[in-house]
């Protein structure tokens, strides 16, 4: 394998003051802004998990895939380079591919569109600054979700400027170039990247353009206005799933005439929001952000061509009532209200060549959802914090068939307004350690590839998803702020489970499977084992421990009798550990190892991925020239050339259930930092 090392000389004028590789600092006094203002973690009454920058930087530059799986209770896949599916506490069974049963927000503004599908993947992973992880239903403040909430920041306070390249196996190729300033009481952010990729399988490449500003105008001491936009230009080829005969014949291969057909994803997409957040008294304060996004979207497959054409708005708002922060009772209320319409026209055509020839269905759909959210939170004493929320959501679809289609066809689906409450409290028991009890409701409507799936078939008869999540647990930290653990223990009993089926034309469809019982356990460990020194050794820890006994719950398709069988796709056990050693500041270590239990392909039980290890790491080295600094990378990923899926199709048609992932590979990198 060559690798081929470059240098880029190319110098950006500016003032900025250079940054360095962090060590972790989940130790310190972290602070968390996903409920509705800036709270200390330790004492959140909620299981939530930060990424920051440093934990960010530290992992593989090309795949934000590292840091998350780092976070117990998550899981990411990438089925072939660009194809990522995003679960969190199990919500996997519902998505072939993509983001389902997840809302996400990109710097506050909803990512998720109305129809409930996440195009996480356009977003380069350089220019995440920071990610919140809210685990467990949390549908009370954001609207209709079974499985959890991502919030996902482009922005931070540092003034800093980069340019970095990254080479790597299978044809690895990426550049990036960053720049963020404040001017006054002005903060911007420009960022643009661009990356492409082989792959490890025949019709595997991909590729991503992407450009992305932050703008923020605090314009009196009072108020403040921010705009955030992307545009992003990604496609990339599907290989398809092998059967376990072919997989072990030849692993690099294609499904049949996948390369023939051009299978893939070509996917050009706009995102715009604006918001204006103004604190009209002491203690009055009012936020609102409209946000907007287009897609022109095609997926030519193996059995038809699709396109579709997307758009998408929505709105959030809300007023928070504080009392004086000197009272003795601290209080905090909350009301508010999103809404959220997307269109989407499917079109889909006979794939011949990798074109499309004659049309066979074209349909519009119309999703609309909308809530009033309500949230009421106390601390009664400096150590007890109460928050009770409820949100109420409404939500419903309508279709109709295009002019352009054989058929004709029309009509619309509702669901009944639903309340979702949820009620949690913490208490410190000492400034370092504290306890949390949490009791909510999850809800998650069917999402428009649910609703109109590969079938084409308009199924109007999928119930939400909805169910009971309790919850308990614990953080603590050492008083020298070393060692911070968090831990949590849940039971989530889940009915009209959504779960994906396969017909015989190797189509999907979706049933609802009776219910799952979720029972699970996760505890997350941060330790700084050799605290910086006179010879500025650092050496820090993490752990992470993933315990699922997900099961189905009257669960029967036709005559067979699924119940108590393990939910499909989820580990009994994921165990995430990592190593990061820094000396001088300017050579830095990290390893990761994941090791990722034997997992359940069909909901039948009968065919399973083996267990592997994954180790990735990532060595840096930075050498100063006065206010620059020449970051210059090597990382290995899959060191151990285990033979492995990352993202297996469940309940294959025709037995193809295996993705095989990249055996050994390397990258190397430069970046300048100013």
């Amino acid at each position: 394998m060559k690798l081929h090392l470059f240098i880029l000389a190319t110098l950006v004028a500016g003032t900025t003051q250079a940054q360095e590789l962090d060590s972790i600092k989940t130790l310190n006094e972290v602070k968390i802004n996903a409920y509705l203002g800036e709270q200390i973690l330790i004492s959140l009454p909620a299981t939530a998990t930060i990424i920051n920058k440093a934990q960010l930087e530290q992992r593989t530059q090309n795949t934000l895939l590292p840091a998350l799986n780092s976070i117990s209770g998550v899981k990411m896949e990438e089925r072939s380079p660009g194809s990522y599916r995003l679960s969190i506490r199990g919500s996997l069974i519902r998505s072939p591919f993509g983001v389902r049963n997840v809302k996400v927000y990109y710097d506050d503004f909803p990512l998720t569109d109305a129809g409930g599908n996440t195009y996480l993947n356009l977003i380069d992973q350089n220019t995440v600054k920071g990610i919140e992880i809210l685990k467990g239903p949390d549908g009370s403040l954001f609207g209709a979700n079974s499985g959890g909430v991502v919030l996902i920041n482009s922005s931070s306070s540092e003034k800093t400027s980069e340019f970095s390249a990254i080479r790597g196996s299978f044809g690895l190729f990426g550049q990036h170039f960053g720049v963020q300033n404040q001017v006054k009481n002005y903060e911007y952010s420009f960022n643009q990247a661009y990356q492409e990729a082989d792959g490890y399988r025949i019709n595997s490449a991909m590729r991503r353009l992407f450009f992305q500003t932050q703008q923020k105008w605090k314009y009196n001491q009072n108020g403040t206005v921010k705009f955030s936009g992307f545009y992003a230009d990604m496609n990339y080829n599907t290989p398809g799933g092998l059967t376990a005969v072919q997989l072990v014949e030849n692993p690099r291969a294609a499904r049949a005439r996948a390369e023939e057909l051009n299978t893939g994803i070509y996917n050009k997409s706009v995102f715009l929001g604006l918001s204006h957040d103004y604190k009209i008294t002491n203690s009055l304060r009012h936020y609102i952000g409209i946000s907007g996004l287009v897609t022109d979207f095609k997926n030519p497959f193996f059995t038809n061509y699709e396109y579709r054409d997307e758009n998408s708005y929505a709105l959030r708002t809300y007023l928070e009532l504080k009392n004086k922060e000197t009272s003795s009772i601290k209080l905090q209320w909350n009301l508010g209200y999103e809404y959220q319409r997307t269109k989407t026209d499917f079109i889909n055509y006979g794939n011949q060549a990798g074109n499309p020839t004659t049309i066979r269905d074209a349909d519009e759909i119309k999703n609309f959802n909308e809530f009033i959210f309500n949230r009421f939170a106390v601390e009664l004493l400096p150590e007890l914090k109460i928050e009770a929320s409820l949100s109420l959501n409404f939500n419903r679809f309508n279709f109709r068939t295009l002019p352009q289609s054989p058929r004709q066809d029309a009509g619309d689906g509702k669901f009944d307004p639903t309340f979702i409450p949820k009620l949690a409290l913490s208490y410190l028991v000492t400034p370092h350690f504290s306890l949390r009890a949490l009791v909510s409701k999850g809800y998650s409507t069917p999402t428009k590839d649910e609703i109109r799936p590969s079938n084409r078939i308009i199924n109007t008869s999928l119930n939400a998803e909805e169910g009971w999540n309790y919850e308990v647990g614990f953080r603590l930290r050492t008083s020298d702020e070393r060692i911070y653990a968090d831990v949590s223990a849940f039971y989530y009993r889940l009915d009209n489970a959504i779960v994906r089926r396969v017909n015989a034309s190797d189509e999907d469809f979706y049933v609802n499977a009776g219910g799952t019982n979720q029972l699970g356990a996760e505890i997350q460990l941060n330790a700084n084992i050799i605290k910086a020194d006179a010879r500025a050794l650092s050496i820090d820890y993490y752990n992470a421990i993933t315990i699922s006994k997900f099961e189905f719950r009257d669960y029967f398709i036709g005559s067979n009798n699924f119940s108590g069988n393990m939910l499909t796709g989820i580990p009994k056990l994921n165990w995430v550990n990592g190593l990061n050693i820094s000396l001088f500041k300017k050579l830095n270590l990290f390893v990761q190892h994941q090791y990722n239990g034997k997992t359940s392909l069909n909901d039948a039980e009968t065919v399973f991925a083996d267990s592997f290890h994954l180790i990735q790491s990532k060595l840096n080295y930075i050498v100063p020239f006065n206010n620059v600094k020449l970051h210059i990378t090597f990382g290995v990923d899959n060191l151990l050339n285990e033979k492995y899926s990352l993202g297996n199709d469940i309940n294959a048609f025709g037995n193809r259930y295996f993705n095989p992932a990249a055996t050994r590979n390397y990258y190397a990198g430069l970046a300048l930092k100013w």
